[in-house]
């Protein structure tokens, strides 16, 4: 399958990365840092993982089932940890996220 059949896909994934890169940052500028250490983490693993799944695409990747249903679970983690914290990076980040992990699951 060609990249340019993932293009919805690649275009989540870069907006997911993003939102976690954003909710990464904001998150080190909170007052309790410490009870956002969890949200920060799973923000970088989130981004990292969607970046890495968006350039695996872009290059026509021979493991795009085993890439996304690694990327969705990420997701998934990192959306359920955002929601736990009223910031509106945080509630932004996991909207984010809920929806690759949506998009990744259908292409698992």
């Amino acid at each position: 399958m060609s990249h340019e059949q993932h293009r919805e896909l690649i275009k989540t994934l870069h907006e997911c990365a993003a939102a976690c890169n954003h909710c990464f940052d904001a998150c080190l500028k909170e007052d309790d840092i410490k009870m956002m250490a969890e949200c920060i983490r799973l923000d970088r693993e989130c981004a990292d993982i969607c970046s890495y799944l968006e350039h695996a695409l872009a290059r026509n990747t021979p493991f795009v089932s085993e890439l996304a249903s690694v990327c969705a679970k990420i997701c998934e983690a990192c959306g359920n940890e955002c929601k736990k914290h009223d910031h509106e990076h945080c509630q932004k980040c996991a909207d984010a996220c809920f929806r690759c992990a949506e998009a990744c699951k259908n292409a698992a």
